[in-house]
């Protein structure tokens, strides 16, 4: 069950980010953001482990911000395969990962501090 509901907050957030406060992020529906976020939660455990250990060398140089370079690979990859989904280039991929990770974060830890 929470992950059914941490899928439908990362949707929602998504939804919300892309329609108003990233203009170069586009999805089209609030079904097309819970597709996204399907996506995404498979990526997060199918492939950003293999970039993860792939990127390891560049990740300890940069001392971790190669991380954020990932999550935007992620996001661009989702947004690839998921159709109605529309995200302008890397730099917005970058700024919609960060601030889809700090929101559903807050969001998370208030779901969780009221169980």
């Amino acid at each position: 069950m929470k992950f059914i509901i941490r899928l439908l907050v990362t949707a929602a957030v998504a939804f919300v980010l892309s329609k108003y406060f990233l203009s170069g992020v586009h999805i089209a529906s609030f079904g097309t953001a819970v597709i996204f976020a399907i996506v995404l939660a498979l990526l997060n455990i199918f492939v950003k482990p293999i970039l993860s250990i792939l990127g390891l060398p560049l990740t300890i140089i940069t001392f971790g911000l190669f991380s954020f370079v990932i999550n935007a690979l992620i996001i661009l990859l989702a947004g690839h395969f998921v159709t109605g989904m529309i995200v302008d280039g890397f730099w917005w991929a970058l700024i919609f990962s960060i601030a889809l990770s700090i929101v559903t974060s807050l969001l998370d830890g208030l779901i969780s501090s009221k169980e």
